[in-house]
């Protein structure tokens, strides 16, 4: 990703391979006979610790209130990520930690990409210095925020319970079972959503990131983005031009923001059409502020801002 990683890779590979001498477990991905499990951002850490239970060690790439897309790794994660048995990760969502993989960890990395099966949803997941995105880029970049729809959600803790059984066949039994809880909440998830928004005035909803692309087709909805893959991507005149005419032309109540990045865009506009502002969790990482949520409590809130904003039954 960038120029110094190369070199932050080189030492934080000779830092962990003098600990290695000092440290028995590490060598072979376990601490205190559990597996050593490395996850890129929350989502999928929120997996692996929901169906790896006590029998792994979790830790996660992104910090709390960090955007997962500027991540930036110290040389201690990337140690971490070269000694772990299994680091979970969404190639080509961060540049640095499919590096950090490549270089590392090539045996341990587990790319959740495939288990998604993602589409090129047709969100501008590419920043042009005018705002511009030529269209074949713009109809074939893949959408990486799967965990947005449950569905996929759901097969990608299929994914994550199979690669665990495989590591570490002995506690077979327990992540079967953990993972068929989860499964079975998410499911749940799946069919509220279906429900709470089968019966409403709109079905546009307008956001400051094009994160929702998969929500909105799984349930029926349009999504408007402000700006596009890059959370805090300055819009063009010309785009906040668009988003307001849409915003009057079909009765929009609500813009929506996130809350890890400023909200001053969403609140310009809101107040230029004399609209609302409400937030919608994109659920790429916790923060202070919701530090007590989890992926699941997150997504029932989300449903139930879409729900008011659009006028559902």
């Amino acid at each position: 990703m960038r120029s110094g990683l190369r070199a932050i890779v080189a030492g934080a590979v000779a830092t962990a391979t003098l600990a290695l001498a000092g440290c028995g477990g590490a060598a072979t991905g376990t601490t205190n006979g559990k597996l050593d499990v490395v996850t890129s951002f929350y989502p999928l850490e929120f997996i692996a610790r929901s169906v790896g239970g006590d029998a792994v060690n979790v830790t996660t790439l992104t910090a709390p209130g960090v955007e997962p897309h500027d991540l930036e790794l110290t040389p201690k994660q990337v140690g971490s990520i070269a000694t772990a048995k299994l680091v979970v990760y969404e190639k080509d969502l961060q540049p640095a930690v499919d590096e950090a993989v490549d270089q590392n960890a090539e045996d341990a990395g587990f790319d959740i990409a495939p288990a998604a099966q993602l589409e090129a949803t047709g969100a501008d997941f590419e920043e042009h210095d005018d705002g511009a995105m030529p269209a074949a880029h713009k109809q074939n970049a893949l959408d990486p925020h799967f965990w947005l729809d449950p569905v996929r959600y759901a097969e990608v803790v299929k994914a994550v319970e199979e690669k665990l059984v495989s590591l570490d066949s002995a506690n077979a039994t327990g992540y079967h079972e953990r993972a068929k809880v989860l499964l079975a909440q998410i499911s749940k998830l799946d069919t509220e959503y279906r429900t709470g928004l089968a019966d409403c005035r709109l079905n546009t909803f307008v956001t400051s990131h094009e994160a929702f692309a998969y929500l909105a087709k799984r349930y029926g909805l349009t999504m408007i983005g402000i700006a596009g893959f890059a959370p805090d991507a300055e819009p063009t005149p010309s785009r906040i031009k668009e988003v307001q005419d849409i915003v009057k032309n079909q009765n929009v109540s609500t813009i929506f923001y996130e809350e890890l990045v400023s909200p001053k865009v969403a609140e310009t506009i809101a107040n230029d059409v004399g609209v609302k502002t409400a937030v919608l969790s994109p659920i790429e990482g916790l923060s202070d502020a919701n530090s007590k949520e989890t992926y699941l409590t997150l997504m029932q809130q989300n449903l139930q801002e879409l729900r008011t904003a659009n006028g559902c039954r």
